[in-house]
């Protein structure tokens, strides 16, 4: 049990943040008399929304999809986008019936795992001829995989009527549960998705977007222990021992064909997982948001904050992801609209280095996630070569979920 204390920590963590957000964002104004404090409007600009949350979840998981086979086999996976892909269109080509044997109704539960056996069938295809390389040379074969499956999505006319921008989900409601059991079900989607007030009299109400935080966060914390279970298997010892050296693992007996093939093709399950749970929230998929190189690559650079060969990580590198999406936003609650609401007159039009102040924070903050993100990755790299959760592993001589316990035990003596 103490083994799992700080997957409980972290688990409990997510689950009471939407009503704390909820509570530190709607604090009333206050009149010190010298002026208006809104602690509320603060948070509303510092914390995360529990959108953005919903698109850690669908990063993170995709991300630790990577990390799977990337982090712990030492094989990365640069058209990993590919089976993140399969998955999201797998829920809406089958929401809208359009995959033979398939009827339109069919469960979202069922056709998730459909979009996941599809992933592993075409990882084992890639990787029947990706597997004769290594390093560079595998990455970019797998690359290349992707992108032949990308301009194939994005030029198919059967997806859609403009397959550039790609399907809509045009099914029921997808929901996430017991398959054919509505009171074990809850519908995903922000608009579309189930809402409950009241909630066991308790005067709670919660809402759609709500729901399917937890439903969607439910499956991830699933996958999540499924791919940890996998890794401290035989299994997995065979993955880390072909990281740490493959000729050796090789040269004890070890066919290491297979075992790459193996945890590449389960890597491609949970990536197809990922977009699954993407596709059903947001009611749609197309080219550029799941088959694009560039999705591999934001899972590359979370995995990289978080640490790569951690599995955790990722999921901490993608909330520090999605935070800085959030606060450099553009939109109501960023930073930006924040200082331009709160900040005086006065100061807004203070001329610095040629420019207003106001100018300043339209052209350093108003949505410049990108820039910043990249700085950061860049600085981890330099500095921080292990990650987030790596470089605490380091610390504390050991994964956290074992050295704890231990330490907090140090504290109360």
């Amino acid at each position: 049990m103490h083994d799992h204390l700080a997957h409980a920590l972290v688990i409990g963590f997510f689950i009471v943040y939407p009503p704390l957000y909820s509570v530190l964002t709607g604090l009333p104004a206050l009149d010190i008399g010298v002026g208006i404090v809104d602690p509320g409007a603060f948070f509303n600009a510092f914390l995360p929304a529990t959108t953005f949350l919903i698109g850690m979840l669908f990063l993170g998981l995709f991300a630790m999809s990577f990390d799977f086979i990337s982090g712990y086999t030492g094989y990365l996976s640069f058209g990993h986008a590919a089976f993140y892909g399969i998955g999201a269109y797998t829920i809406v080509l089958a929401a809208n019936g359009q995959i033979p044997g398939i009827p339109g109704g069919t469960p979202f539960m069922l056709t998730m795992v459909l979009g996941g056996i599809i992933a592993i069938i075409t990882a084992l295809a890639i990787g029947a001829v990706s597997f004769r390389l290594t390093g560079v040379y595998f990455a970019m074969l797998t690359l290349g995989f992707a992108q032949v499956l990308y301009e194939l999505i994005r030029n198919w006319g059967y997806v859609g009527s403009n397959p550039l921008e790609g399907p809509n989900h045009a099914g029921p409601t997808p929901e996430i549960g017991v398959p054919f059991v509505d009171s074990l079900s809850v519908g995903l989607g922000r608009l579309s998705g189930d809402s409950f007030t009241n909630v066991l009299g308790t005067g709670l109400d919660i809402s759609a977007t709500l729901t399917s935080y937890y439903a969607i966060g439910l499956i991830v914390v699933i996958c999540y222990f499924a791919m940890q279970r996998i890794i401290h298997s035989p299994f997995g010892r065979v993955m880390i021992a072909i990281r740490e050296n493959e000729e050796r693992a090789e040269a004890v007996g070890y066919n290491v064909f297979w075992y790459k093939m193996g945890a590449f093709a389960m890597s491609a399950f949970f990536a197809a997982i990922a977009g699954a749970l993407f596709a059903a929230y947001t009611g749609s998929a197309s080219p550029d948001s799941t088959f694009y190189f560039l999705v591999t690559a934001d899972a590359l650079i979370v995995t990289i904050i978080g640490g790569i060969g951690t599995l955790a990580g990722p999921l901490f590198g993608s909330f520090l992801f999605e935070w800085l999406e959030d606060i450099l936003s553009s939109q109501q609650g960023g930073l930006a609209p924040y200082l331009r609401e709160t900040l005086p007159e006065g100061l807004l039009s203070v001329d610095v280095v040629g420019l207003t102040f106001l100018e300043l924070i339209n052209t350093l903050i108003d949505g410049r996630a990108p820039l910043y993100l990249g700085i950061v990755f860049v600085l981890f790299v330099l500095f921080v070569p292990n990650g987030l959760l790596g470089s605490v592993r380091d610390r504390l001589g050991g994964t956290v979920a074992k050295c704890l316990p231990a330490h907090l035990e140090r504290y109360r003596r």
